[in-house]
């Protein structure tokens, strides 16, 4: 159930005679961000009844043995071990260090126990990933950070990965997308046990919106996973991305595969967990986004330069994807940002003046410099860029040096 639904399902088991509702277990692993970890701490740890918010009662647990070195190389001592889940009605997992690591046995059994003796189980940004490798996961909606979104829905096939959403409650299993996106949970969580003024008083000490609206749809970049780097179909994807401003279909894409366009589509969705046809959509939308935030050019030459065949197109995939129309975006991009910022595209770019937004911003400025400098000047940089919005969107590429630590 995603945060704008307002029925909230019961658990689906009750909870076991030795559990209390008030008491919350944060598993904590080392390698893990500290703000990330924070998070539970704060909203759950700290008495403010002074304001109005009931108290819970925090247990810090240990997901394996220490000290847990987090970020900036500090070290950690939980005050508990795994046993003490055993108390708690809620058990958050805040983040998790490697979204290719798999997390410890050990925890992943004290998951998997707490959820069968009714805890609520709630996973953070990448601590979705825990509670996946739990199997807790399993055909359930769930969402993480949109940029290990498809690493989670290859990784796991039977989690309907959603990366749309800023927090998925599914009753008894809870996860939410990156960094502040796990205080709307958390506050999401006081709500559902507490009613909506102790939440409200709750942010306010915070200092946060008691309720966000909206997704993370405005934040993702929708690069392709880095796995796809190394697959055959890196160089169509590349193609497509350097062709946005002409018009073509999947079954293009499909030949220069040289596949039917039944086994192309089952190749994409398995790399990617997207169908080539709402990817390529995505990437129309977004390359739309760029021009309408760095050109003058009109709608009606936006939708040409990004390859839909009308400017009804453009208006209608980019409302289903956004939530407004490409002029009331461009208003709205431009009266936040100051006049001195605004800058047309340089002609001569790929695309007719876009520099795919996958591109690093390093080899953006040296594309963007070597187009001014005329035709002399080529250059030649390009990453695979992102998937679509339907089921999940996407990660981005892994850049040399690059380690995959969760980020916020």
């Amino acid at each position: 159930m995603s945060q704008d639904s307002t029925a909230v399902p019961e658990a689906a088991r009750k909870l076991s005679g030795r559990r209390r509702r008030e008491i919350v277990a944060v598993l904590l692993f080392s390698g893990g961000p500290i703000f990330e970890s924070s998070i539970p701490l704060s909203v759950f740890g700290i008495d403010r009844q002074d304001a109005g918010v009931p108290r819970y009662r925090l247990l810090v647990c240990a997901g394996e043995d220490g000290p847990l070195r987090t970020t900036g190389g500090l070290e950690l001592t939980a005050p508990y071990g795994l046993e003490a889940m055993s108390r708690a009605g809620t058990v958050v997992v805040p983040a998790w260090r490697s979204i290719t690591s798999p997390p410890p046995p050990e925890a992943l059994d004290a998951l998997r126990r707490a959820h069968e003796e009714g805890a609520r189980i709630v996973g953070l940004c990448t601590g979705a990933f825990v509670l996946a490798a739990a199997g807790l996961l399993d055909g359930r909606p769930a969402t993480t950070h949109w940029m290990y979104a498809p690493t989670l829905a290859k990784r796991y096939p039977s989690v309907h990965v959603d990366p749309r959403e800023l927090f998925v409650d599914d009753g008894d299993v809870l996860t939410s997308a990156g960094t502040a996106a796990g205080i709307d949970l958390c506050l999401h969580i006081v709500r559902t046990d507490h009613g909506t003024e102790a939440a409200g008083a709750l942010a306010r000490r915070l200092v946060v919106p008691p309720r966000r609206s909206g997704g993370q749809e405005r934040y993702l970049d929708r690069s392709l996973p880095e796995e796809i780097g190394a697959d055959p179909l890196a160089e169509v994807v590349a193609w497509a991305l350097e062709h946005l401003h002409e018009q073509f279909d999947v079954e293009t894409l499909a030949a220069r595969a040289y596949m039917s366009r039944r086994t192309f589509d089952r190749r994409f969705r398995s790399l990617t967990g997207s169908a080539p046809l709402q990817w390529l959509i995505t990437q129309r939308v977004l390359q739309a986004q760029r021009l309408l935030e760095t050109s003058d050019y009109s709608v009606d030459e936006v939708a040409g330069r990004c390859g839909f065949r009308s400017p009804v197109a453009l208006r209608g995939h980019f409302r289903r994807q956004l939530g407004s129309s490409p002029a009331a975006y461009r208003a709205a991009y431009r009266a936040r940002r100051p006049q001195s910022e605004m800058h047309s595209v340089p002609s001569g770019l790929s695309g007719g003046g876009q520099v795919p937004d996958s591109v690093p911003q390093h080899a953006r400025r040296t594309a963007a410099a070597a187009a001014q400098a005329g035709p002399s000047a080529t250059t030649s940089t390009h990453e695979p860029g992102k998937p679509s919005s339907d089921v999940y969107a996407p990660g981005r590429p892994t850049l040399p040096g690059q380690r995959d630590r969760p980020v916020g």
